[in-house]
């Protein structure tokens, strides 16, 4: 693929509805829980019941879950349930990438207490997570993509909560089937995470 003038997303905006609105709740129940905590004036037992309600209506009406797998995995479009830009992924944050005319990727993201290590500040092993994929999607809007086999990161200062971050990357060079790809993530026009990675031409097959 090469980099048009458009800047498109490359990720799912998701739809607002089904599944979607249904994951932007859980996402907010997880944050609403931890802002709570169990010194709130709410019933957390009785809190407890519904979600577990909740849940036991999703198991009821779920499909095998080899049959969802393959559901997960239909078409060639991009995935939906990934942990950083799945829409229907109550984990995910979400990110929302977008191509450069540069050929880099990037998104802007905020992130809350579910994604906390340090006080006030994003967990370490968050920061792997986004820069993780973040890569590997910039590798997809380069033209060439594969599977991780090597990631380091430079911690250069904590990266804080409730703060609009920069989540950036792009492609340095392909030789073979081995590809180099480097990203970070910045606070106030500052970097908080650098990324080098290290990626093969390689995908696993698809569920079938």
């Amino acid at each position: 693929m090469t980099a048009g003038t458009e800047q498109p997303e490359l990720t799912s905006p998701g739809t607002g509805t089904g599944i979607d609105a249904a994951a932007d709740a859980a996402r907010r129940v997880i944050e609403s829980l931890l802002r709570s905590g169990d010194r709130g004036g709410t019933d957390l037992d009785t809190v407890a019941d519904r979600l577990n309600a909740v849940a036991d209506d999703l198991d009821r009406g779920a499909p095998d879950l080899a049959a969802r797998m393959v559901h997960m995995w239909r078409g060639d479009g991009v995935t939906r349930h990934d942990p950083v830009t799945g829409p229907e992924n109550a984990i995910a944050p979400p990110l929302h990438l977008t191509g450069c005319e540069d050929g880099s990727v990037e998104a802007t993201v905020e992130l809350g207490l579910a994604h906390q290590g340090p006080p006030g500040y994003v967990h370490g092993g968050m920061s792997a997570l986004l820069l993780d994929h973040t890569l590997g999607v910039a590798n997809h809007w380069a033209g060439l993509s594969g599977m991780t086999a090597e990631l380091t990161l430079r911690y250069l200062r904590p990266t804080p909560l409730f703060t609009p971050l920069t989540v950036a990357a792009h492609q340095v060079s392909v030789d073979g089937r081995r590809i180099r790809t480097s990203g970070s993530i910045s606070a106030d026009g500052r970097e908080c995470v650098r990324a080098e990675g290290l990626f093969v031409a390689t995908h696993p097959a698809r569920p079938r």
